[in-house]
């Protein structure tokens, strides 16, 4: 029998490869599920506890030697949990089943590319379709951006940054993932420092990127540019912005439910989809940033996004009607509903002498 408040584990992958939005949209949901009713725990490795520190200091660890594929089960040995969610793409049928042991199972995932052992699958890429996961899981699917976890504070404020997308740029937001792959973010500056005149320019990174002491130098003698570490206000910083050039996962859709025109580049195979869908919705600007030719590509989306406003009022309506930031509650009630149905199904009876 669970019980009343389900003890719900947490393991999402983190680390200088993949970055670190496994993880934060996983505290997202966490926190909507502390919300309405469950005590939730992060399996936790270094990776892990350097964002839990920053980003969900008050969420509950377990730590786990490793999340490596071969050894899921072994590094979480003795931890006690009702119910289980992955954000891990290494992890498929097996490993599910080989920590999860008949626990209702909620898996977050993007790419639709293997067996899942879940009850609950959610994936939030726009051009998502329950075909994909036909030949991988008979689970119960919550697709598209409407189950997108973001953080409450981003629909807060969806009214005033929507009635605010007119006018001139005055400010320009470059995020591009905490951990900077390979270090794009200074490269992005630099395109855009080319191209601003007094416009003001917001850079988020987080305190490992390696773009981060560069950009420092330069912000000391460039008033233009302001350097954010880990950021605690990105809702703000949206908010405040008039054009943005993002990465292509999971804050894209803070930047969707704020209606911020953007450029969105692509760093990992697995936001191609959903960099595609919007871009076929014309809902943003998309770079890919493998491209040979990145830096004109760059430029050419810089100068439209600068000097095009109509371009930037279609932008905004198409990509706020994509997303309404409350995707992390439907998800919560979802999973939790999910639970309690699963447990109040008849146990088997032992075979009687």
């Amino acid at each position: 029998m669970i019980p009343q408040r389900p003890r719900i584990l947490f393991v999402a992958n983190a680390g200088p490869e993949v970055g670190g939005g496994h993880v934060m949209r996983c505290i997202t949901l966490a926190r909507a599920l502390g919300e309405r009713g469950a005590d939730c725990a992060f399996a936790c490795t270094p990776e892990v506890a350097a964002l839990l520190d920053v980003f969900g200091p008050e969420i509950v660890r377990e730590e786990a030697t490793g999340l490596d594929p071969d050894h899921i089960a072994d590094a979480l040995t003795g931890v006690r949990f009702d119910a289980v969610v992955f954000d891990h793409y290494g992890l498929a049928r097996e490993h599910h089943e080989a920590l999860a042991k008949g626990r209702t199972t909620l898996v977050i995932d993007d790419l639709a590319d293997r067996p899942l052992a879940a009850n609950l699958v959610l994936d939030s890429g726009p051009g998502r379709q329950a075909s994909d996961y036909a030949l991988f899981t008979d689970a119960q699917l919550l697709l598209g951006p409407e189950f997108a976890p973001v953080r409450p504070e981003f629909a807060h404020v969806r009214s005033a940054a929507l009635s605010r997308r007119t006018g001139q740029v005055r400010r320009v937001l470059v995020s591009l993932g905490l951990t900077d792959l390979g270090g794009i973010t200074a490269r992005v500056v630099e395109r855009l420092r080319m191209r601003l005149s007094d416009v003001a320019l917001d850079v988020v990174l987080g305190a490992g990127a390696p773009s981060l002491p560069g950009l420092t130098k330069v912000a000391g003698r460039d008033p233009r540019l302001t350097i954010h570490v880990d950021s605690q206000d990105m809702a703000n910083l949206i908010l405040t912005a008039d054009i943005a050039i993002g990465a292509a996962g999971s804050s894209v859709w803070e930047r969707c439910v704020l209606g911020l025109p953007s450029a969105i580049l692509v760093l990992a195979q697995n936001q191609q989809g959903a960099a595609a869908a919007l871009a076929e919705r014309e809902a943003a600007l998309v770079v890919d940033a493998g491209a040979d030719n990145l830096d004109a590509r760059l430029d050419r989306a810089i100068v439209r996004l600068l000097t095009d406003a109509p371009l930037r009022q279609k932008l905004s309506a198409a990509s706020a009607a994509i997303c309404d930031g409350l995707g992390a509650g439907r998800a919560a009630e979802a999973f939790l509903k999910l639970i309690a149905a699963r447990d109040s199904l008849p146990h088997p009876q032992p075979p009687q002498p």
